[in-house]
């Protein structure tokens, strides 16, 4: 029995630059989302900052994904204006790793990884629509490899920082001694306390990190690496490009018009409206009050729940992948600096391998099945870390396990909610925006509440927003029902006021 029918494999066969493009594209972006943690503290060292100014930049590059992905639907009017915008932005991904290690002051750095933030909410917007425009429903497979190529990419990028990363002090003061330096395991146990959150531990005095002196860091060459490395991608783009000929260059023919406009044929089903899938600000600007008239309630609530949905699971991701260190460090777990550093790997290794998983899951299965699956083990995961709250060798498994079911509700959800509006919406930017503003919000929202109440509270917060998530899906389910007799009551309609015409004299 073959893994994938023979339909898939032929729709892959007669797309498949334009997937294999997408995918490549997105571990671009899996690079440039896992680099910044590893490496805060060197990038410190290098721009002679102090740990408060350094972690302004998590901020730039989240804010600015956000602004891009909110912006990057502007880009998707036509193919070329789409390939020409996912060229670009890994060019500019490339270009930010090559520029990184000439940025001597916090400000310069800061204002690069917002340029990047932007080029990667970009990168998220366009390659998801694209796909879906690619393979509508039957998208859910391809989605599924898409988000893989992120984990791919997260999972490079620490590994090739590490070799480079100091494992003392790498700012020598003038009167550098070596008690008064930090040792290798104080800057690892800070350098997993800021994980991706950005945050600064309240007991900076048992850390002296000098912000004068001699710099001895080497992370240069790990940024220098990871640029050659993403280079082939935007290579990869611009063969695309001109494959299509949708190169500026091209004379602007009636050939190239047509191979543009058989491009948007091939990627768009007869009688899909293709105006909604712009921007979040495009998207209303686009329909006029007449055709916003027209749509049912339940065409804006499943906007609405489906975006809330993320915003709630890939908050969780970001929040779970920032605390888990600082919970397992702190009472009744106690855990080592070392052991406790390998919880973040696990999780984002577990995410990977589900997604990989859920490539064949989502070919056998519904995609309301796999998110009723996935948001329930998500529950009952966290419902379990709480009860087993002293156990370090559980905490280890439900890390695994959270990560697995979490790891595909993003594609999956993306699918459905596409498939319930048929692919009129504008459902891919609601959804890419929301879980990029989730991620972003919640890590605020649980970070302080664990400053204030403590690391314990960490679970609690999981299984509270775990549980508004999932309540948040059955009403989803409910909202579909609703809206497909919907659809088909104003079918009925049209097609008896079409017969009406047709029998008038």
């Amino acid at each position: 029995m073959m893994l994938i029918d023979e339909r898939l494999w032929s729709l892959f066969k007669g797309r498949w630059q334009h997937t294999l493009t997408y995918w490549s594209v997105f571990f671009s972006f899996g690079l440039c989302v896992a680099f910044l943690g590893p490496t805060i503290l060197d990038l410190r060292c290098q721009t002679q900052s102090t740990l408060q100014q350094i972690t302004w930049v998590f901020f730039f590059q989240q804010f600015f994904l956000l602004l891009g992905s909110t912006l990057g639907g502007l880009f998707k009017k036509t193919l070329r204006s789409s390939l020409l915008a996912l060229c670009s932005c890994t060019a500019i991904i490339s270009l930010v790793f090559a520029v990184i290690p000439l940025c001597h002051h916090v400000a310069l750095l800061s204002v690069t990884m917002a340029i990047a933030g932007t080029a990667m909410g970009v990168i998220d917007t366009i390659a998801n629509l694209q796909l879906v425009k690619l393979y509508q429903k039957d998208s859910a497979v391809f989605l599924q490899v898409l988000h893989f190529f992120i984990g791919l990419g997260a999972l490079v990028s620490p590994l090739v920082a590490d070799p480079f990363l100091a494992e003392d002090s790498c700012v020598l003061g003038t009167n550098w001694t070596s008690s008064s330096s930090s040792s290798s395991a104080d800057l690892q146990h800070l350098r997993n306390t800021l994980g991706g959150k950005g945050t600064v531990p309240s007991n900076m005095s048992h850390y002296p990190l000098h912000t004068e002196g001699v710099i001895t860091t080497k992370v240069s060459f790990a940024f220098w690496i990871m640029a050659l490395i993403n280079l082939p991608v935007p290579v990869a783009v611009f063969v695309l490009m001109y494959h299509e000929r949708l190169l500026p260059c091209f004379s602007p023919g009636s050939r190239l018009l047509d191979r543009d406009s058989l491009s948007s044929r091939n990627t768009t089903e007869p009688g899909v409206n293709d105006q909604g899938h712009g921007s979040m600000f495009a998207c209303c600007c686009n329909m006029n009050p007449g055709k916003l008239r027209g749509r049912p309630p339940s065409f804006f609530i499943i906007h609405i729940l489906g975006g809330a949905i993320l915003f709630i699971t890939d908050g969780i991701i970001g929040s779970y992948a920032g605390f888990v260190y600082t919970y397992a460090v702190s009472p009744p777990l106690s855990m080592s600096h070392k052991t406790a550093g390998c919880l973040d790997s696990v999780f984002w290794a577990s995410i990977t391998a589900g997604r990989l998983a859920f490539i064949y899951l989502s070919y056998r299965y519904t995609a309301t099945r796999l998110l009723s699956l996935c948001l329930a083990g998500v529950i009952l995961v966290q419902c379990m870390l709480l009860i087993l709250d002293s156990s370090s060798v559980f905490l280890f498994m439900g890390t695994c396990v959270l990560g697995l079911c979490i790891s595909s509700v993003f594609p999956c959800m993306l699918a459905f909610t596409e498939d319930i509006l048929d692919y009129k919406g504008c459902a891919t930017t609601v959804l890419v925006t929301s879980a990029s503003m989730g991620e972003m919000v919640l890590q605020v929202v649980v970070g302080s509440v664990i400053h204030s109440r403590g690391s314990y509270t960490f679970l609690l917060c999981g299984m509270v927003a775990a549980c508004i998530g999932f309540s948040l899906f059955l009403l989803l389910i409910y909202t579909q029902r609703i809206h497909r007799t919907c659809q088909t009551d104003s079918s009925k309609d049209v097609a008896m006021t079409e017969k009406q015409k047709s029998g008038d004299p």
